[in-house]
């Protein structure tokens, strides 16, 4: 199944490995990690609005602007659909 991350991104649920809050962005291990990614160009934008969520994939980190409450929500909402 695919989760829809915001903007015209959908990803499939499997293929998530995290979703963190924006908050979490303080933590200087989470800064370190997001740099990199920035500076390999592996942190994608998915529109202008302001960045409350990230979702780490294997090869690249979107910056979401749904909370990663929501997306937790449909994340599991899909999980309940495949176990069925």
């Amino acid at each position: 199944m695919f989760i829809h991350l915001g903007g015209d991104t959908v990803v499939r649920s499997t293929d998530v490995i995290a979703i963190i809050d924006n908050h979490m962005e303080s933590s200087k291990i989470t800064k370190e990690f997001l740099d990199q990614r920035s500076g390999e160009q592996l942190l994608i934008r998915i529109s202008k609005e302001e960045t409350k969520s990230y979702v780490i994939m294997h090869d690249r980190v979107y910056c979401s602007p749904i909370s990663s409450l929501t997306l937790k929500r449909r994340a599991n909402f899909v999980s309940s659909l495949e176990s069925r």
